[in-house]
Order: C-alpha cells, then structure tokens, then sequence
C-alpha cells in the first residue's frame, strides 16, 4: 500500500478518536477524563489532522504518480466517514440540525451508488469540483461547531458555523445533482 492510501486509511482510523471526545457517554462526562469543552477542542483538532490527510493524500499521489484505483475509490469515502459520523455526533449533542445531515447522508448514498454502478461498468468517478468544495465547507462548519463558534464568536454573535453547515447542504445538494445529471444514461441502464 502506498503512503496515500496510507494516508486515506489513518483518515479512516482517527474517526473513533473524534467520536470519543466529543460524545458523551454519559450526561456530563466523556469517556476520556477532560472537560466537555476540553474533549470538543481535542475533537476538532483530531477532525483537522484527518481533514489535513485529505488534501495531503491527494497531493503526495498526483506528484509521485502514485494515483491508485483504490485510492480514487477509497478517499472519497473515508471523507464520507469522516464528515458523517461527525455529524451524526453533533446531532447527538444538540448542536446540527437531523434535517440538514440527513440531506448529506441522502445525497451520500446516491452519489455512492452512481459510483458502484460506474464501477460495474470498469469506470472510476473522481471527486468533482463542487464535490471538493462541498466536502471542505462540510469539514469547516463541523471544526466552528465543534468549537463553538470560535474564532468566530469572539466578533461576532452570528452563527457562523450553522451559516457555513446551510451553505454546506446547498453545495451538497447542488454536487449530488451534478453528479446525476453527468451520469443519468448510466442510471437509466
């Protein structure tokens, strides 16, 4: 396995991580002994270092040709995974909307089953543009959550987070319908 897809994988690995600082296991304490919030900064720092293995997988395989069938396959979604079951946790805690990542998760699993149809026809769909700009506005809203607005709300009492996690939807909706209408002859069969 190449350091890319080592890389996609680590992704993959830190998501327990996340998960374990920022859900409580019981009202008041997280499994780990720190603080709520001491546990939601050691989340999103966590989310970053896995977000950062997103861009760095990509760019470290485009300049040593190293890109792979099963990196192209698998980075989308170990970011898939990532940015799901953080979300899931942050509806957990009462901070994001069910609606709104319900929205995400709809738009995931349509995209993925374009690409498995793709996949039987031997065609590997890569992230498109938008899908890159959907999946970075994501990744932002979910480290402002989880920090509570802050660089944000020491300016500011908008919602910046939430702001960015709406524009994240949108995006989101937009890119599955892209990839749908680029693809709707292989839908159709």
């Amino acid at each position: 396995m190449n350091l890319p897809n080592k890389l996609t994988v680590l992704r993959i690995l830190l998501i327990p991580l996340v998960l374990i600082f920022l859900i409580p296991i019981q009202p008041g304490k997280l499994l780990l002994p720190v603080s709520i919030e001491s546990g939601r900064v050691a989340a999103a720092v966590v989310f970053v270092l896995a977000s950062l293995t997103d861009m760095l997988d990509g760019a470290i395989a485009r300049k040593r040709n190293c890109v792979t069938t099963l990196g192209k396959f698998l980075d989308p979604i170990a970011d898939k995974l990532l940015v799901v079951s953080s979300l899931i946790a942050l509806v957990q805690t009462g901070d994001v909307s069910a609606w709104a990542v319900t929205v995400i998760i709809a738009r995931e699993f349509i995209v993925t089953g374009i690409r498995i149809l793709a996949a039987n026809d031997g065609v590997v769909i890569a992230a498109s543009l938008p899908a890159k700009i959907k999946t970075f506005t994501q990744m932002a809203a979910i480290v402002v959550i989880m920090l509570d607005n802050f660089p944000f709300s020491l300016f500011t009492k908008l919602p910046i987070g939430q702001i960015l996690l709406w524009i994240a939807v949108i995006l989101t909706a937009y890119s599955g319908y892209d990839y749908l209408r680029a693809n709707i002859d292989r839908i159709r069969g």
